[in-house]
């Protein structure tokens, strides 16, 4: 089924009668070529690059619950690629291209709204070190814009420009950057990919692995076990659990990572802002509520909610920068787990087991990652190399020495 404002039409006048399920919901096969681990944003893309890109078959995608029920339906939305480092712009911009395109690509509304991101900059040091960036975004091929405070005032007035602690000096504006629905991009990677013949078999939980002189022979499920050549495992906060089932241990920490939504308040911020002085991000969505998020939580954890110093700590960052949200009214909070890596950088890369590969450790970044880390990790799946994009996101970078410490600020989560 091919949609198109003509289709759209045409049901509207035939009482929507002609509408289909977006996928299939088959029962899984005794064995498959390639098996993807974990229903989100990054295993769906994963499944359709390698059907559509690399003209690989025999592919299924295994849920532990409903499709999208992780962190891709659990975090604020926002695409960018104003990142620094060699190991990351390169890989985010790439991320950007493709959301550019991902509609078209999967015939699929996903909301893609390039409405700007503007990172804001509260004394010399952080202008000066917001330049370094743009300039690094500009040789990686990504637009950047440096702003001064009359700049930031011409878009945004209503901002607190004269707080004695905080003063806003200028930001650094990406216009490419902005929002994505998330629960619309799944919903599209998984129609895209069950149309090219991928299996997406929810309520399918892995228990284990059959490994057999160091060679992987498949998975064992809730729903019994499944063969396959070869299997892929991105499954976000619960990686490190996920791979302790293959005796493996990885330099990644589970923590939990609350979001807002105000009520609904008439259109008063167009773009993504992010306050500097503290961890605060916002958007407005399409239904008027205010969308922000901070910190991680202090602890490591597996549930999907938070704790109170968190958000009081996102609330004071967001009256500091805008106090006229003091008089809205929070609607609802939701948490997600978040597999922070030692240097707040992601793992795409080969498992020492023959046969097995992760995709982790995306701290902050796994949803705006998700169309290019589909791409890297299927180009991984297919050809067991890495795409010229990921080759810095190895494991054994720890070991090797060659982290990719994009935050400058320390190798443990809580600093970055």
């Amino acid at each position: 089924m091919q949609f198109s404002g003509f289709r759209v039409i045409k049901e509207a006048l035939t009482g929507h009668k002609g509408w289909k399920p977006l996928w299939r919901n088959p029962d899984p096969q005794p064995s498959y070529d390639y098996i993807i681990v974990g229903g989100g944003g990054h295993g769906l893309a994963t499944a359709w690059n390698l059907a559509r890109t690399f003209g690989a078959k025999r592919i299924a995608v295994l849920e532990k619950g409903w499709l999208g029920s992780g962190n891709i339906g659990r975090n604020t939305t926002i695409i960018r690629s104003n990142y620094m480092l060699p190991g990351n712009e390169p890989f985010y911009e790439l991320s950007m291209k493709l959301w550019e395109r991902m509609e078209q690509d999967l015939n699929f509304n996903a909301m893609v709204s390039q409405r700007g991101i503007l990172n804001l900059a509260h004394t010399d040091a952080q202008r000066d070190a917001f330049r370094r960036r743009g300039n690094a975004m500009r040789f990686a091929g990504a637009d950047s814009e440096l702003l001064d405070q009359d700049g930031v005032r011409a878009m945004y007035p209503w901002l607190n420009f004269d707080n004695a602690r905080f003063p806003i000096k200028g930001g650094l504006l990406q216009r490419r950057g902005g929002t994505a629905r998330h629960d619309g991009v799944a919903w599209g990677y998984a129609r895209a990919a069950d149309r090219l013949g991928v299996d997406i078999i929810q309520n399918c939980e892995v228990t284990g692995f059959r490994i057999e002189n160091g060679r992987l022979r498949g998975v064992e499920t809730s729903r019994g076990f499944i063969g396959a050549g070869k299997v892929g495992v991105a499954v976000a906060g619960s990686s490190g659990r996920v791979m302790a089932k293959a005796g493996l241990r990885l330099p990644i920490e589970s923590h939990v990572l609350q979001a807002f939504v105000s009520e609904g308040l008439k259109p008063v911020v167009d773009g993504v802002i992010t306050f500097g002085a503290g961890h605060f991000y916002v958007s407005q969505s399409d239904k008027g509520g205010l969308v922000f998020g901070g910190d991680i939580d202090g602890y490591n954890s597996y549930a999907q909610r938070g704790n109170l110093p968190v958000i009081e700590d996102v609330i004071e960052g967001g009256m500091a920068l805008m106090p006229a949200i003091g008089r809205a009214r929070l609607l609802r909070a939701w948490g997600g787990i978040m597999d922070m890596s030692m240097d707040g950088s992601p793992i795409i890369d080969r498992t020492p087991i023959e046969g097995l590969y992760l995709n982790a450790g995306w701290c902050y970044g796994g949803f705006k990652a998700t169309p290019a880390s589909g791409l890297c990790f299927a180009h991984l799946l297919a050809t067991d190399r890495p795409h010229e994009t990921a080759r810095f996101l190895r494991l054994d970078r720890f070991a090797r020495g060659l982290v990719i410490d994009e935050k400058g600020m320390g190798a443990q989560p809580n600093l970055h």
